[in-house]
C-alpha cells in the first residue's frame, strides 16, 4: 500500500520535480570559472638586417622585378631602418 511502512518517505509524490529545483538552485549558486587572461603579445619582430635586405633588393633589381626607381626607394627604406 503506497504511503505506508518505513520506506514511504523515500518515494517522492512528485517525481523528480524537487530534484530539478535543487539542481537549478545549485547551478545558480555555482560561479562560472573566471575568464582566462589573453595570451601575452608576441615579441616585436626583430629589426630587419639592412645588409640582408639590400642583398634581397639587389637580387630583385637584377632579375628585373624592381625598376631603378623602385630599387632606389626600397634601398632608402632599408637604410632608414
Amino acid at each position: 500500500m503506497p504511503g505506508a511502512g518505513p520506506d514511504a518517505d523515500l518515494t517522492p509524490d512528485r517525481p523528480a520535480e524537487e530534484d530539478q529545483q535543487s539542481a537549478a538552485a545549485y547551478d545558480a549558486v555555482q560561479a562560472p570559472p573566471p575568464p582566462q587572461a589573453p595570451p601575452p603579445a608576441p615579441p616585436a619582430a626583430p629589426a630587419t638586417d639592412p645588409i640582408a635586405e639590400l642583398e634581397r633588393l639587389t637580387r630583385l633589381h637584377a632579375s628585373g622585378a624592381l625598376t631603378d626607381q623602385e630599387f632606389t626607394a626600397a634601398k632608402a627604406r632599408a637604410l632608414a631602418l
